[in-house]
This record gives C-alpha cells, structure tokens and sequence, in this order.
C-alpha cells in the first residue's frame, strides 16, 4: 500500500482470526447519526491524481438505500465507555505492538523501535495501544474529542456491534462524503484551500521530515475541528483513514479491507489520497496511529435516528 497509509502487520500474525463480537449494549439509543436519504451518486473517480493501482475508477452511477452514518469518527471517549463496559481487549494489546509514525517518538524509543523497510518513517513500537498512542509514556490527556486511533477492522467491528451499528459500506461512505456534490475533489469543493481556509487535517511541508502544520495540528484533531461537508459529516478527508466494511478488490490483497479518507499524514507530494474519491486498504489486523473509523446504521429504525 502506499507510504501514507500504515503498513500491514507482518505475516503470519496471530491477530488475523476475526474475534467474537461483543453482545449489543442493552440500553440508550445510538446518538450522532446524520439520517441520509440514499439515492444514485457518481461514485469513483478518473482525477489526474487517481492511483491506477487502487481502482478509483471508472466514474460509475451507485444507488445507495436511506441510511445513517456517524457525523464524526469515533473519539476516544466513546471508545474508552465500550472498552469499560464490555472488556475488549484491542489486537494491539494482544499482539503488545502497533504502528506509530517516527518522528512523535522520544529518542531512546526510536532508537529500539523496528522501522518499516521501504517506509522508515514507521516504527512498530511495543506498547503503543489506543491508550498509548505513542506508545510507553504516552497517554489520552487532552484527546478525549480525538479519533480513536490503533483499532483494527475487527475492533472497529466490535465497537459497531456493541454501538447497535455496523460499519458503513464503501459506497455509503463516500456517497456521505461527498455531500451532495457531484466529482468534486474534497468533500467541500475542488480547491484545497479555499480563501486561504485550511479545511482538513493534512500535512503540509516536506514529507517526511518538516511538518509545518499550518492547519493547526501535527497530529490527529478533534473530530468537529474543521467545519463538516453539506450533510454535516466531519473529516471525511484527512484525520484518520476510516474502515469500512468492503473487501479490497486488488489481486495480491486477499482478506484486506478498504480504508477511506486520508489521514493527517497525507501530503499531495507522494500521497493525494484525501481526495474524496480516493481509497487504499489494511489488513483486518493491522493498526496505526492514523487509523480510526465511523459508524453507519440502517434505516427505517427510530431508536437509532440521531437526537439532534
């Protein structure tokens, strides 16, 4: 997968098996869902910058059935509460390691953390979990309103399954990605920076070594920090890369997942994959520090429509 995307765990991985889902939680309706109508969208895209290799295109009419999604990822708190009421224990606790972008590592870690052959600017680092970000002496302070980050397609899963929900399917994400806009690049528009306006969580500056970060943060932001597209979705580009529930289509991937949206780490110089219509993919058991993930539901179902 390309170098803005984390790396796949190595094979063979004792995380690969899907784990049992946890029981639906008994009480409290599924808050923060936008209802979306559904209907036929032009789905994909055939940009300049499309990756051949990921098969965005060809631009293609998709019907999509009414649905909600979730108009922010989840934070970590919302994580933290299904954590705390059903026990789950996250593939990178069991596996005691995930993937954390070198340059957020103090020195001495660094230096006994493995890095990625190709792309050395990954490090897998023990104890880096979604309590520990950066893993050992690190911590969630002050990133409550924060995406969830170092889940796998199966914790995201699980998360869904307790939240009454599901993961959304890769049409229904970019149809609430795109918000209402027909082929436009961004979820906003086709120009980047409007006015001047940052609008998503990207890096700017040089890859991988100089972050300005001109739009605020280096790292991940709060969900709601950057202004939400026509149907009230946030980061739907930039942030974290967002699972969803499609397999991979591209031979040499079997069992991947594909993942949407670009993360903070994105950059036009080697990675324009926060375009709307851009895609990549993980294997189910991978995790880094710019992966997180949305909820959707079906619709008709009352106790699941937002309260707004």
């Amino acid at each position: 997968m390309s170098s803005c995307c984390s790396p796949g765990r190595p094979e063979p991985t004792t995380g690969g098996a899907a784990p049992a889902l946890p029981t639906a939680r008994a009480a409290g309706p599924l808050t923060g869902l936008l209802d979306l109508p559904g209907g036929t969208f032009e789905m994909g895209s055939e940009d300049a910058d499309a990756n051949p290799e990921d098969l965005e295109g060809p631009v293609r009419p998709v019907e999509v059935a009414p649905f909600s999604i979730g108009r922010t990822t989840v934070t970590t708190d919302e994580f933290a509460a299904f954590v705390d009421a059903t026990g789950w224990v996250t593939e990178s606790e069991r596996l005691g390691w995930s993937y954390v972008f070198a340059g957020f590592l103090p020195g001495a870690l660094r230096k006994v953390s493995p890095r990625v052959p190709g792309t050395p600017w990954w490090c897998g680092v023990a104890g880096a979990t979604w309590r520990a970000p950066e893993g050992p002496g690190s911590d969630l302070s002050g990133r409550g309103d924060h995406p969830v980050v170092h889940v796998s397609f199966h914790d995201a899963a699980a998360y869904a399954a307790w939240a009454g929900a599901r993961l959304p399917t890769e049409a229904e994400w970019e149809y609430a990605a795109r918000g209402g806009l027909e082929q436009a690049r961004y979820p906003w528009g086709d120009e980047l920076t409007p006015g001047g306006e940052h609008r998503c969580n990207i890096w700017q500056g040089t890859f991988p070594t100089r972050n300005t970060a001109e739009d605020g943060y280096r790292g991940t932001s709060p969900v709601t920090a950057f202004p939400a597209n026509g149907y009230g979705l946030h980061d739907a580009a930039g942030n974290v890369w967002e699972w969803v529930d499609e397999q991979w289509d591209r031979p040499g991937a079997p069992g991947s997942r594909v993942v949407r949206g670009g993360s903070y780490l994105c950059h036009a110089s080697y990675c324009n994959r926060y375009r709307v219509g851009a895609r990549s993919a993980n294997t189910p058991d991978s995790a880094s520090g710019n992966q997180g993930f949305r909820v959707a539901a079906d619709l008709p179902a009352p106790d699941l429509r937002a309260r707004r």
